[in-house]
């Protein structure tokens, strides 16, 4: 079977972990925006940033045979220093009509700040000049209340809950952001916010509809196969295979998809891997690594 992880920071991974996911049937990946741990504190690295996510990653993924699409936004942690979200601000339409951009995301709330509000606001109207979906970050503390709110103030901006994708949901949140018409994501994380026995229960209680399972794996302790490792336990457990194609594949796909940015023939019919191809003259080999070239005609991998 084939997933998506649709969503994963996957500049924080390594090679090592690209041909992990690879074997274990991920063929594409959407990498949000987000905060790299420590704030930012100019507009060039956020420029820098934004370009390796369209540029730089996009490539590497390809060269491990998996289909890289990302998203564009100020993540709300960042939103609380204004002078530099207002730069942001001006530097994101230069972004989010490039190849390969699916969502305006991960924004919303954090702490909830009257900051936090403006620039999630601001960028929902971008959304709408753009016709993009939008990926929301639902915050840490006071989930059940910044979950409503973000799902508010998107209708006040007059977007269709069709067009938005809700994060980070759990038990609490779950039933709120689907019978308002909203997709409902779930991170798997180890230890903390869902993990796989939860996100079974999940999907037995409310079914497959509007429900996407990813990973959001990053520089922390995290688990950039979450995705396959859910839909085994799934079908250890018994939940139909339809149901599992659904939340960790086709949901994701539907949703994103409506960008135009996003079709199932990228994988399908991708290029066969080369890693002899290079990107501004830099590769993803070292010196003496035999370069893995896919033949397309046997599909047989060569050293």
């Amino acid at each position: 079977m084939m997933y998506i992880d649709p969503h994963i920071h996957v500049t924080s991974r390594t090679t090592d972990d690209y041909e992990a996911m690879q074997k274990a049937g991920i063929v594409a990946v959407i990498e949000p925006a987000f905060w790299l741990g420590q704030a930012r504190t100019k507009i060039g690295s956020f420029q820098d940033y934004f370009s390796s996510l369209v540029g730089w990653e996009r490539f590497r993924a390809k060269q491990f045979g998996i289909v890289h699409y990302c998203t564009m936004g100020l993540n709300s942690r960042e939103a609380n220093n204004v002078a530099l979200a207002e730069e942001v601000m001006e530097l994101l339409p230069l972004y989010v009509s490039k190849e390969g951009v699916v969502a305006i995301g991960e924004i919303g709330y954090d702490d909830q700040t009257e900051a936090e509000d403006r620039f999630y606001r601001l960028q929902l109207e971008l959304a709408k000049e753009v016709d993009l979906p939008v990926m929301i970050h639902t915050p840490h503390r006071d989930k059940k209340k910044g979950t409503i709110r973000s799902m508010d103030v998107s209708e006040e901006h007059g977007l269709a809950p069709g067009m938005v994708i809700v994060d980070h949901n759990n038990e609490e949140t779950a039933k709120d952001v689907l019978d308002r018409g909203y997709w409902a994501a779930f991170t798997i994380y180890p230890h903390t916010k869902m993990g796989s026995e939860r996100m079974v229960d999940i999907v037995r209680q409310y079914g497959p509809e509007r429900i996407i399972v990813n990973s959001a794996a990053d520089w922390g302790i995290s688990d950039p196969l979450a995705v396959p490792k859910t839909a085994n336990l799934m079908r250890e457990k018994g939940i139909p295979e339809e149901h599992i194609k659904m939340t960790c594949y086709g949901n994701a796909l539907k949703a994103y998809g409506q960008s135009g940015q996003m079709d199932e023939k990228d994988w399908l019919e991708k290029e066969p891997i080369d890693q002899t191809k290079k990107m501004g003259g830099n590769t993803v080999l070292r010196g003496g690594q035999n370069p893995r070239i896919e033949n397309d005609s046997s599909n047989i991998i060569e050293n």
